[in-house]
């Protein structure tokens, strides 16, 4: 389903001569005798809005305008004689015909991309274009600078780097790889770790020259807090070892697990950790940030680690992933960026 700005009518036959199957005229629709193997690029695009739900979605993805698509799903239903979408002022969906049809077309074209992608590979250079998501901090700060480099290797490959903090379904929006901060990478996909990453509590040492300096998690809820923007309450959790103590002969070894919630409250809340980070150098408060935002500011002295012996828990993840679907065949540009996202990031964000 779409939303109401979304909603696309069907535009003139003649949008332009980009919008004829190949092998015709382009001022003629596909018309009901013409060929099957013509109509890949028509299946393409009625994969794509099956898939994304939104005519401008498939065109994005498929780098044509609104029209095209829109007029090769109109030749595939004249050539079929029967109606695949069905467009109301507040949605675009399949009919069971196009569905039955996307469902039994969406393997043959894999393939296809496959064997293309493979000769590509066999031919020497790997060439193509990679479309990338990434948390927009993390991609900010440390994705779009390690292209540089990677451009330098391979100059035939291309990138579309899309940045946001929504967990887009890779497959449906046609993505070949996301970067991801989790501590469980979901196992219907593959995940290579790329680096290990925690939380980090911090604040600036003119917060801490004002308001002093917490010496237990507790303390938190008299403090001024910038909490990330998320449903519900703000809250922290925290755990620390009481420490050693006597054990078997071997050595001592470490006490029981203290876990602490500390509901907390404060001037910001946002949902960007670049936000958060700024907030706290400018003296706000003290923040939650992930080692990757915080980095530079910690080795500069412009914000101090508070509490380091308590462990922020169940907030970020605790590592960094490259996660792509699952395939026989995984493209050889994937494997290239993978490999030197790894080789870039493998080292971690220690201050």
């Amino acid at each position: 389903m779409v939303s109401a700005g979304d909603v696309e009518g069907e535009p003139p036959r003649d949008a332009g001569s980009d919008l004829a199957a190949p092998g015709l005229p382009a001022s003629s629709p596909l018309r009901p005798e013409a060929r099957d193997e013509l109509l890949w690029p028509q299946l393409q695009a009625l994969v794509a809005i099956g898939r994304l739900g939104s005519f401008t979605k498939a065109a994005q993805r498929l780098g044509l305008s609104k029209a095209a698509i829109s007029q090769r799903v109109a030749d595939l239903e004249h050539h079929l004689d029967q109606q695949l979408v069905q467009r109301t002022t507040r949605s675009v969906r399949l009919t069971d015909a196009g569905q039955r049809l996307m469902e039994q077309a969406e393997p043959g074209l894999a393939l296809l991309n496959r064997s293309l992608s493979e000769a590509r590979e066999a031919a020497g250079q790997p060439r193509g274009v990679l479309r990338v998501t990434a948390p927009v901090a993390l991609g900010r700060q440390h994705v779009a600078p390690a292209l540089v480099d990677f451009f330098e290797r391979h100059p035939a490959l291309r990138i579309e780097l899309d940045l946001t903090d929504r967990l887009v379904p890779l497959a449906q929006e046609g993505f070949d790889l996301a970067i991801r901060h989790t501590s469980q990478p979901p196992d219907t996909h593959v995940a290579t770790r790329l680096c290990p990453s925690r939380a980090l509590l911090l604040a600036s040492p003119s917060y801490l020259g004002r308001f002093g300096t917490p010496e237990h998690p507790a303390e938190l809820a008299q403090h001024r807090c910038l909490p990330y923007l998320r449903p519900g309450p703000a809250q922290w959790f925290f755990e620390r070892r009481d420490g050693p103590r006597d054990g078997p002969r071997d050595g001592p070894r470490e006490g029981p697990l203290e876990r602490l919630r500390v509901p907390v409250q404060g001037l910001l809340r946002a949902g960007n950790s670049e936000v958060l980070r700024d907030a706290a150098l400018s003296g706000l408060g003290l923040a939650l940030l992930p080692d990757f935002s915080a980095r530079d500011a910690l080795r500069r002295g412009d914000l101090v680690e508070v509490l380091p012996d308590w462990r922020v828990v169940g907030f970020f993840g605790d590592a960094i992933y490259a996660i792509h679907p699952w395939s026989s065949h995984t493209p050889q540009g994937v494997r290239l960026l993978v490999e030197h996202l790894r080789e870039v990031m493998g080292g971690g964000f220690a201050a």
